[in-house]
């Protein structure tokens, strides 16, 4: 994210980080460039994140990223929005996830709309 927001930066476009206060405790984000906003919880986070939003790309992560994905997907799925997302899946990254995703859609417990 750090490298992205950068470039970002550099090319004199808006930057909004949206963090929650406890990663910005403990320095796991480095150093911000652009506007931060501290969140309190990942809720407000997301909500916060979605306001502020065109579209949504989902970058190589971990849970927190997987609960991103998860929780954006599901509100498109609940038409609460159309915004595009995009996963980049770098080498392969998210490719058993993707196969996970479509063995959901043929149990019928997932709409295209949401993948």
């Amino acid at each position: 994210m750090g490298s992205v927001s950068t470039i970002v930066f550099l090319g004199s476009n808006q930057v909004l980080g949206i963090v929650p206060k406890a990663l910005a405790k403990v320095d796991i984000i480095g150093k911000t460039v652009g506007e931060e906003l501290q969140v309190s919880t990942m809720s407000k986070l997301m909500n916060v994140m979605f306001d502020h939003a065109d579209a949504f790309i989902v970058l190589l992560g971990g849970l927190g990223t997987l609960e991103e994905i998860f929780y954006i997907s599901s509100w498109a799925q609940l038409n609460i929005h159309q915004k595009p997302i995009g996963l980049l899946n770098v080498n392969g990254f998210y490719d058993n996830l993707l196969s996970f995703l479509d063995h959901v859609m043929e149990q019928n417990f997932l709409t295209s709309s949401a993948r």
